[in-house]
């Protein structure tokens, strides 16, 4: 009699383990391959898993163990996609199960509908016209050709081609100003990649909203190339079936944010990762992984290049580079031969930058802008030019407020305000929101409080400073651009449409409107309320903060090649004489880079020492400090905590209290990753044994560990 075949299958459950099932080789059709997606039977109910492991004997009793229901007909994930998810469960202390399950879509989980759904991916299918379908664009739409670069952007493509052999390793930063041209020195080197026959690649980028003006370029370059498009904004369908063309190797380019990081792509020859510096590249729950770290750690695996793309590289892939590690090149003019724009500070505290009462240059409406601000719109919109203006809080007013017993519209189930939208952003009706939890109420005709009909609001955000401004230039086009006017009738690509169309004169928005588009006609940035993220708790802020200004300045000024109309940003600030302002005014980025990273090592802060963070929540905020500072008690007498390991006191988060839960955590840091490691691991195991998945089972505190957070 044959032996029983046996398969060990991980599901997507915070389990370390996976489990034993029988392979019924006769009903499934087929011989069992490590990487096969499967259906099983779990508890009571059915769940699609992955067979990780194929043997002939179980530690368990044969005649107990369940079979394998259905084998999905896709082809086994390849070896190289599970080795990338074996590093990533192992790396940020996640089970394998909820590490692989996740990134398979939606569709392909379904196990009911595997027959249809093969039934669809057909070529007519694919390539059916959706509603809202990207055009493709003209060749010459978006392409520059490798004899139309500039002497910068030729030198960095031939040490691309040239350095490093086939079969090897090779990690290269392509550091340029923006609008320097550094996209089309990738689309040009990846020319070279897939013309070899059936190669594959993988285009990273930070956000939604910048694969559309990407996709267009891709295109264009590659018109004969199969490309897919994978980010969370895709149909499922859609997603489903992009996923499959990777996974079988059918589509040469994969384009898309994070999640396609981890996406299975048997012939991948190379990865590009644009605006690497993003922090939008760390996935913020779940398995907390960085999409740009473990896109190295797969280049370095499969032994093909990588190339980093940005104008303000990340400390990590700067001194990288600095180091020889990374090769480092360079585009340190812009593309067009444009001047970079002209930087200019307004100190708000300086009296003489505001309006006095009587000056005839005021603005009608109550405008909260500077006075120079004001008067170079005015300049600007003259020179038939289009303004940009940016504040990093959407919503009409950040807090309604009562003028008699200064209540405040507090969220009831978070540490955070509730903000004001007017009517039409996220209803018919003005409510009022949280940005953390969700939660969406009707604006009170009166205080509940004291009763006072006399409500304000405090501060601006996007719809507020819209209102103001259209009511300052009534004869001006403006135009709203953040996640609430993009999820109405006009979808964010069709807003920077309007703008590139030139349909708009005065554009305000959040972060969206601030990197990666190529606006031909933006003459002046303006930066409102820079402060706001100026100083914060995160010893990263300065860092983000300095990115996202000169990436938003680089939308300034990007068709000119004259001087006089470079371009202009105006940064509104208490705090000019700030190193990040500084820096900006010179233009240099390396300067700012040298200067936090003697501030990082003085401080034995990230690069230079590794970080890792328990998080814990509760529904009160003592007993989640209770359970970490037991937790940092049990490191302490399992003698865990040894000479370069540095754990400190638990403390609340900086938003303690989201959705109805308190939050807090527990910081590790180590000189030495390995250390770190090889910690955070103990610690896993040791809250494992004391849980019921990831909530302890006495405290019932739900706990989570993060390698490398970004956000502290």
């Amino acid at each position: 009699m044959a032996p029983p075949i046996l398969v060990q299958v991980v599901v997507d459950k915070p389990l370390a383990q996976g489990f034993d099932y029988l392979w019924d080789q006769e009903a499934l059709g087929v011989a069992p391959e490590i990487g096969h997606v499967v259906e099983i039977p779990f508890g009571r109910s059915t769940l699609v898993g992955l067979v990780i492991k194929v043997s002939d004997h179980s530690e368990y009793e044969i005649n107990k163990l369940k079979s394998v229901t259905k084998l999905a007909p896709l082809p086994p994930m390849d070896a190289a996609a599970l080795r990338l998810m074996n590093f990533a469960s192992q790396y940020y202390i996640h089970g394998l199960g909820e590490t692989i399950i996740p990134t398979i879509p939606q569709m392909w989980k379904k196990s009911s509908d595997w027959e249809k759904t093969l039934e669809k991916i057909n070529p007519s299918e694919v390539k059916k016209p959706q509603k809202k379908k990207i055009e493709e664009p003209a060749r010459s739409e978006g392409y520059i050709d490798e004899s139309q670069l500039n002497e910068a952007q030729e030198n960095a493509l031939n040490q691309l081609r040239v350095s490093g052999a086939e079969n090897e390793f090779k990690a290269t930063l392509l550091q340029g100003q923006t609008g320097s041209g550094k996209t089309a020195v990738f689309l040009n080197w990846l020319k070279t990649i897939l013309n070899v026959e059936g190669s594959q690649a993988l285009i990273l980028v930070p956000e939604i909203n910048l694969t559309p003006q990407l996709e267009r370029r891709v295109r264009a370059y590659f018109p004969n190339k199969k490309m897919v498009v994978l980010h969370s904004g895709v149909s499922e369908k859609k997603r489903g079936v992009a996923w499959y063309e990777a996974i079988t190797g059918k589509a040469q380019i994969v384009l898309g944010t994070r999640l396609a990081a981890l996406t299975p792509m048997p012939n991948l020859r190379a990865i590009v990762v644009d605006e690497e510096h993003d922090p939008s590249y760390k996935q913020q729950d779940g398995i907390r992984y960085s999409a740009r770290d473990l896109a190295v750690w797969r280049a370095h695996d499969l032994k093909i290049p990588i190339l980093l793309s940005s104008a303000t590289p990340s400390l990590e892939t700067w001194m990288a580079a600095k180091s020889g590690r990374y090769q480092y090149l360079r585009l340190d003019q812009r593309a067009q031969g444009a001047s970079l724009p002209k930087v200019h500070l307004i100190n708000t505290k300086d009296p003489q930058n505001q309006f006095s009462p009587g000056d005839a240059n005021k603005p009608v409406a109550k405008i909260s802008l500077s006075k120079p601000l004001v008067n170079a719109i005015n300049k600007n919109l003259q020179n038939k030019k289009q303004s940009l203006v940016l504040i990093n809080r959407r919503g009409y007013a950040p807090v309604l407020s009562c003028s008699a017993c200064s209540w405040l519209s507090k969220c009831q189930q978070c540490s955070s305000y509730m903000v004001m939208h007017k009517a039409g952003a996220l209803g018919r009706k003005p409510v009022l929101s949280c940005h953390h939890c969700g939660l969406v109420k009707t604006i009170p005709t009166h205080c509940p409080d004291c009763g006072n009909a006399d409500l304000k609001t405090l501060g601006q955000g996007t719809q507020k400073l819209e209102d103001s401004i259209e009511e300052a230039w009534s004869s001006a086009r403006v135009l709203r651009v953040d996640t609430d006017s993009s999820r109405k009738s006009k979808g964010a690509e069709e807003l920077f449409q309007e703008i590139h169309d030139g349909n708009v004169d005065i554009v305000v928005g959040t972060q969206m409107i601030a990197k990666g588009h190529d606006y031909q006609n933006i003459g002046l940035v303006a930066v409102v309320d820079a402060d706001s993220r100026l100083f914060s708790q995160d010893f990263r802020a300065a860092e983000r903060l300095f990115a996202q200004l000169v990436q938003v300045a680089g939308r300034a000024g990007r068709a000119s090649k004259d001087d006089e109309q470079s371009g202009d940003i105006y940064i509104e600030t208490q705090f000019p004489e700030a190193a990040v302002f500084q820096y900006l005014l010179r233009h240099d980025v390396d300067g700012f880079l040298s200067h936090i990273a003697n501030e990082r090592d003085e401080a034995k802060l990230p690069p230079f020492s590794y970080q890792g963070m328990v998080h814990a929540e509760a529904k009160s905020l003592d007993k989640a400090i209770q359970f970490l500072n037991a937790l940092k008690g049990h490191l302490k007498t399992q003698g865990l905590i040894s000479q370069g390991l540095r754990v400190y006191d638990p403390v609340p988060k900086s938003m303690v209290r989201v959705a109805g839960v308190e939050r807090a955590q527990l910081v590790l840091e180590s000189d030495d990753r390995r250390q770190l490691q090889d910690v955070l691991e103990a610690i896993d195991l040791d809250l494992r044994d004391s849980s019921q998945g990831r909530i302890s089972k006495n405290e019932k505190v739900r706990w989570l560990i993060e390698r490398d957070p970004i956000s502290i």
